[in-house]
């Protein structure tokens, strides 16, 4: 795993919280590896620095977490990131 990335996001259904906004370049960089069709390993391995041959689970879990966060930026959080 890159260093200061975990494996699961912080989550808060209310507002954006301090790990979102430091790692809000990751979430952009899944969203347009899931745009281009991208696998699950190679967001791991690319974005999240976790091998997915040696750590399948892990790599499937953690990209999973980054989805889904990420999505919810987009949908929901964006009010909160675009808000004075």
């Amino acid at each position: 795993m890159k260093p200061g990335l975990l494996e699961e996001v912080p989550w808060s259904n209310d507002s954006i919280t301090a790990y979102d906004r430091e790692h809000f370049t990751i979430y952009c960089q899944i969203l347009d590896y899931c745009a281009d069709n991208a696998s699950i390993e190679e967001m791991a391995e690319r974005i999240l620095g976790i091998d997915p041959v040696q750590e399948p689970v892990r790599a499937r879990n953690a990209v999973r977490s980054y989805i889904d966060r990420a999505n919810w930026m987009v949908t929901t959080g964006s009010k909160h990131l675009f808000a004075g």
